[in-house]
């Protein structure tokens, strides 16, 4: 399964009391959404995008805020001229979940068509 397959899922709401993604299982979900995505610190994911100016980044947010109102998972996003900066982890367990790599494959999946 790769990142497309990733991005069909829903993301689903995370409500607590469980424990975040360690090891062999941040592994194998990185491994599905591969394209520069990093986990770091077993923490978050994130990944830079390039634009060639600040109209294309702009645009590019645009399409991730509204892919995010719609899951209702929301990333960090940082926005500067040429580059959008993506952050993403679940906050109710300080942690990854599998929802964060769906989240992310479908920003992969804003990025793709844009």
């Amino acid at each position: 399964m790769g990142y497309e397959e990733l991005a069909g899922q829903a993301c689903v709401a995370c409500k607590g009391g469980v424990p975040p993604l360690k090891a062999d299982a941040l592994k194998k979900l990185a491994g599905q959404l591969g394209n520069e995505w990093k986990v770091v610190q077993e923490h978050h994911l994130e990944k830079e995008y390039k634009f060639k100016d600040f109209r294309e980044a702009l645009d590019f947010t645009n399409r991730v805020g509204e892919v995010a109102e719609k899951e209702n998972h929301h990333p960090d996003i940082y926005l500067a001229w040429g580059k959008v900066k993506t952050t993403l982890w679940t906050h109710k367990i300080d942690g990854l979940t599998e929802s964060d790599f769906v989240m992310a494959a479908k920003i992969e999946k804003a990025f793709n068509r844009g």
